[in-house]
């Protein structure tokens, strides 16, 4: 970096925090602003930053000055007044993924993870094992990892460590995953989301080809077919260098056993979900090619207590179990569907689409997942999209998606606000039920789900 003093434009994101944290507990100089500061939203996580070392300022242009660095996120504007006040002070700019590239390729062993679906969960993995095994590494993650939450640290996004061994999810919505160098590259899978096939097949060829030692989801055929030779792959199925068999997936975890150059493991993990046991297939793989033994990793993710909302229970009250959940494209989704409609009860999922962009892109995805997902008694309530201004194209809507899900065979129904799709959701629970809170790029989807869980207590 050119400078020690860095300001964060955006620095309340799920990308932005950890590194702020990282860049701040380095001993440089951090501080940063946010719109949902400005809007007086999400004050305990300002509040975790402050404690931290980090000003915070109003997103008017009034925290910079001269020697510092502005890092932005994608969510940021070149309009907005930070920008423009750094130009005029002349100041270096870097993205997010390029502060993390410099982070992450200075270091003198690395891990990326990168692929569609799963990456917080793989990195978390990985940082857990690797900390299990005590060799202090430094994490970037986009999720906070409960494993390492404290009342000093509740937004563990981050870990810091040694700064020579650094783990983190890459990007590749943007295309910055090019910048990337790791020593260990991990793909979990490819599916159509942010690109085109086209697009993502090459930056992922690339991702692989510029690392040291590639990790590969030999189950997902997209990703098998861009192994490079000499690729470790992982999966359940076929010729694997790490092999999964006799998989056993229950309520609340599941259980396998773990194959690797003649050695031979139990895995028993306390997450649900097929997806999950690929995702610790993935974590044992790269920590094995990090000279970490098998029995080690296998033993340290039975103490692996997962992501905060990835599948994460936020309470039962009344009988009714309310899960918090990122998913948002129709991989992700998919994955949490299989996973909780195989489990007895209604499941009543409220899902906020993540912006009108990927509704316009993947939403006859969207729809088909739904649709094919959900059981003939469950029910989706679907609230109007993300919308943070600017100039998107907004005609297609979350009234589209319902006609969209009912066109394939499906039931939803579209309910714009918050108020009444809780009202919709206290009248239709009862004892037995899951409620799913599906979404991403607004952490007040938590907040929501919490709320929930008080007012199912409240009912009496």
């Amino acid at each position: 970096m050119t400078s020690s003093s860095t300001f964060f434009c955006g620095i309340g994101g799920s990308g932005m925090l950890p590194l702020a944290c990282i860049v701040r507990a380095r001993g440089g100089s951090v501080a940063g602003s946010d719109r949902a500061l400005d809007a007086g939203r999400l004050g305990a996580k300002f509040e975790f930053l402050r404690a931290q070392g980090i000003e915070l300022f109003a997103q008017d242009g009034s925290g910079l000055a001269p020697g510092m660095t502005l890092v932005t996120s994608a969510a940021v504007e070149s309009t907005i007044p930070d920008v423009a006040r750094a130009k005029e002070l002349g100041l270096p700019h870097l993205t997010r993924p390029q502060l993390l590239a410099e982070l992450l390729n200075d270091a003198a062993t690395s891990v990326a993870v990168g692929g569609t679906s799963g990456k917080s969960t793989v990195t978390g993995m990985i940082g857990w094992i690797l900390h299990h095994a005590g060799r202090k590494p430094t994490v970037m993650n986009g999720a906070v990892m409960k494993n390492f939450v404290s009342p000093a640290t509740p937004f563990a996004s981050a870990l810091v460590g040694d700064p020579d061994l650094f783990v983190s999810e890459v990007d590749e919505s943007d295309g910055s995953i090019a910048l990337y160098r790791p020593s260990v590259a991990v793909l979990n899978n490819v599916s159509r989301d942010h690109k085109e096939m086209d697009e993502l097949r090459a930056l992922f060829g690339g991702f692989l080809a510029a690392a040291g030692k590639a990790v590969v989801n030999m189950d997902d055929a997209e990703s098998r077919a861009l192994a490079p030779a000499g690729a470790i792959g992982f999966g359940f199925e076929g010729d694997c260098t790490v092999l999964g068999s006799e998989l056993n997936l229950e309520a609340k975890g599941s259980a396998f056993t773990i194959t690797a150059g003649g050695d031979q493991a139990e895995v028993r993990l306390p997450l649900p979900g097929r997806h999950n046991a690929g995702n610790a297939l993935a974590a044992i793989a790269a920590t094995l090619a990090l000279g970490v033994p098998l029995a080690d990793a296998a033993a340290a993710l039975a103490s692996f207590q997962g992501l905060k909302r990835r599948l994460e229970t936020v309470g039962t009250a009344g009988g009714v179990t309310v899960i918090d959940d990122f998913a948002h494209n129709p991989d992700k989704i998919a994955a949490t569907l299989a996973t909780l409609t195989a489990r007895p009860g209604r499941l009543l999922v409220m899902f906020q689409p993540h912006g009108y962009g990927p509704l316009a892109k993947m939403g006859d995805e969207l729809a088909a997942t739904f649709a094919g997902g959900l059981r003939s008694d469950d029910v989706l309530i679907l609230s109007d999209p993300v919308y943070q201004g600017g100039t998107v194209d907004r005609s297609r809507g979350s009234e589209w998606l319902v006609d969209a899900v009912r066109a394939q065979g499906g039931q939803a129904e579209h309910l714009p606000e918050r108020p009444a799709i809780a009202a919709r959701l206290l009248d239709l629970a009862r004892s037995g039920d899951t409620i799913a809170i599906l979404g991403a790029r607004d952490d007040t989807l938590s907040e929501f789900a919490a709320e929930l869980v008080g007012n199912l207590g409240q009912r009496g």
